[in-house]
């Protein structure tokens, strides 16, 4: 099984591109976000790999990271997701963002995903919600930042700016997620201002 392709673009197409390894063009397909940050025909590259094997058809599917392989798996362990549904969440969340949004249950985020309904995104955010945190570490940090604000008063700027992004009419997985590299890149005694400015900043990137 090939679970890491290193080598170079030879070639894209809609859903895939195709990697020369040492002279074999090896067809990987990716999501849509996959394929924007992979490098022009002759750059170099790396994809973790998920290798499927059907009766029919040996499929390869590229991720960025070891962690998007990692959530593409996880999806599929739900009824009515495949490999394409997979992909096309993958598509439009990143890592962070689908946590934030399995992490609050928001269903209005996955239905983003072409094929995705509102039933099905409801089983995804229902089944995944307690497996989640053991498989991805950085849901971790997510899960925190939903709850701020509760218990820990320090902590209330950065709860006022994840709800200040909310009311200017982002969904609040996407907040807290921008909120969280704000906070980051700032540090902890950031203001609520300056959390925002930097939020917005994050988001629109």
């Amino acid at each position: 099984m090939i679970g890491k392709l290193k080598g170079i673009v030879d070639s894209y197409g809609e859903d895939h591109v195709i990697v020369d390894v040492q002279g074999v063009g090896y067809l990987v397909f990716c999501s849509p976000r996959t394929l924007q940050q992979l490098p022009q025909m002759g750059g170099a590259l790396a994809l973790a790999i998920e290798t499927q094997v059907r009766e029919d058809a040996i499929k390869l599917f590229g991720f960025g990271s070891e962690l998007e392989r990692d959530w593409f798996r996880l999806l599929q362990n739900v009824q009515g997701v495949g490999a394409k549904v997979a992909l096309a969440i993958l598509g439009v969340l990143s890592p962070a963002q689908l946590a934030g949004a399995i992490a609050t249950q928001d269903k209005a985020v996955i239905v983003r995903a072409p094929g995705v309904g509102p039933k099905l995104a409801a089983r995804i955010v229902a089944e995944l919600k307690d497996k989640a945190p053991a498989m991805a570490p950085a849901l971790d940090p997510v899960v925190r930042l939903s709850g701020i604000g509760e218990h820990d008063a320090a902590q209330q700027p950065v709860e006022d700016a994840i709800s200040a992004l909310v009311n200017l009419g982002y969904g609040r997985p996407q907040a807290i997620t921008a909120i969280l590299e704000s906070r980051k890149a700032l540090g902890e005694s950031a203001e609520t201002s300056a959390l925002i400015r930097r939020g917005l900043k994050e988001l629109a990137s």
